[in-house]
């Protein structure tokens, strides 16, 4: 299982008290997954949120991002046939022909950026349609 996670501030919907969460994103059934949980320290109040679906709310993605650093996800071989491409593009993200043709540049090209599991959960779909990528961390690493 892919997962990763991070610690955020935010302000508790009870009483409005800072306090710090833990927010997550993960793969799970074929499906990416984000979480969110926490309890206030003044008041007790506690919570615990998740779902899947291709959008991840934008104070987990940019946790995730802030905490770990974007993952880039390119083509192994830039000659990787177009239609395979194209299909695991619309089938992840849920894109039209033109926006998956658009996104499809950019992988043949600088590559794509995003959290570890949305670029892990991609890089999965692709290599499904026999086409081979990389995914690697911002600073060149090869991610795990």
């Amino acid at each position: 299982m892919i997962t990763q996670g991070a610690w955020i501030t935010g302000f508790c919907t009870e009483c409005g008290a800072s306090t710090v969460y833990e927010v997550g994103q993960w793969i799970d059934r074929g499906r990416v997954w984000w979480g969110s949980e926490g309890r206030c320290e003044h008041c007790a109040h506690a919570w615990c949120e998740r779902d899947r679906g291709p959008v991840t709310p934008d104070r987990v993605r940019t946790a995730m991002l802030r905490a770990h650093g974007p993952v880039r996800l390119g083509l192994a071989d830039a000659r990787s046939g177009l239609v395979p491409v194209l299909r695991a593009l619309r089938m992840t993200e849920d894109l039209t022909v033109a926006e998956a043709r658009t996104r499809a540049g950019e992988l043949s090209g600088p590559g794509l950026f995003g959290t570890r599991v949305e670029m892990e959960f991609l890089a999965l779909a692709l290599r499904d349609r026999g086409v081979a990528v990389v995914v690697e961390c911002s600073g060149g690493l090869r991610a795990t």
